[in-house]
């Protein structure tokens, strides 16, 4: 089908689409060929929503919200089983409030500005990550297509997704990055980059990004290209609450890689465990809060097709 198949968060914006869904379905109808409109009732309903629209013949499928509703229409795209998965054209409406994603690519936030990008039919190719973890003692995989990170900031993606303000935005995440630096305790972990390099340590935090801004705007992964064939891996070692305060700056101007205890590589497979007797290290991946270690992850070439400028 060449018409859109549009699903929209209705509490992304803090609210803004349930309040004027009407309004934003007129504009993008005298704009856009649309199949259908969807609101979505629940977590993970953005997945099975854009899976059986691929299923059911849809090409073309519009989000609307922020990161967490891109995550959820990227992996219903990913996990369909009808086409190859960059068969399917994405395009994010961004009104969420933290919007990391379309920070690599310049996607604006104006609503008539991004829809006018959408109809000059510019695509492009990004790879996409493949997690594999546990959850109460279950494995799980999900895909992800911004960045994925361990120890503290799972700490934080977990914390986030219990705030009753949400996840999103600049100065929440900066919030819970101070509140959370009292409250957690490092932990040991193994890193294995490629079957190759083995780090084994106490870490702050362990990021593998394919684009480049998380939390708000940070810049932990300076290094990523979303169509590089390669996550770009950060990993910092014991950090003191005092050394991350002091840090806060590497965390946006991008010379997080210039700390003499942060290490940046390049690696298509990583693979991160506890020691015999340590606690788990946590897991988020586009903000979402997913689970523990043992952790795989794996990259995908070229599977998304996303409209960007």
């Amino acid at each position: 089908m060449e018409s859109w198949y549009i699903i929209a968060n209705p509490t992304s914006g803090r609210g803004i689409i349930r309040r004027e869904w009407a309004a934003y379905q007129q504009r993008i109808s005298r704009q856009l060929p649309v199949g259908e409109f969807v609101l979505t009732e629940y977590r993970g309903h953005a997945i099975e929503l854009a899976r059986q629209a691929v299923e059911n013949g849809y090409r073309k499928i519009l989000a609307i919200g922020g990161d967490g509703t891109n995550h959820e229409v990227a992996n219903g795209i990913l996990q369909q089983k009808a086409v190859a998965s960059h068969e399917v054209t994405h395009a994010l409406l961004p009104v969420g409030t933290g919007n990391d994603w379309i920070k690599t690519y310049g996607i604006p936030r104006d609503i008539d500005k991004v829809l006018a990008i959408i109809r000059a039919g510019n695509t492009r190719l990004q790879d996409v990550g493949l997690a594999r973890y546990y959850r109460d003692g279950q494995q799980h995989e999900r895909y992800f297509i911004n960045v994925a990170g361990m120890a503290y900031d799972g700490y934080i993606g977990r914390k986030a997704g219990e705030s009753p303000f949400g996840k999103g935005g600049k100065l929440l995440y900066l919030f819970l990055v101070f509140k959370c630096l009292f409250e957690y305790k490092l932990q040991p972990a193994i890193a294995r980059l490629d079957g190759e390099k083995t780090i084994e340590g106490v870490f702050y935090t362990i990021n593998l990004g394919i684009c480049r801004y998380s939390g708000g705007g940070m810049l932990l992964v300076p290094h990523a290209r979303p169509d590089g064939g390669s996550f770009a891996v950060t990993i910092a070692g014991r950090l003191s609450k005092l050394g991350v305060l002091l840090s806060t700056f590497r965390f946006y101007n991008g010379t997080i890689g210039q700390h003499p205890k942060v290490d940046t590589f390049h690696a298509r497979q990583v693979q991160v465990a506890a020691p015999n007797g340590a606690m788990p290290t946590l897991l988020e991946a586009d903000g979402e809060f997913l689970g523990e270690t043992p952790v795989e992850f794996m990259l995908i070439d070229k599977a998304l097709r996303i409209v960007a400028p």
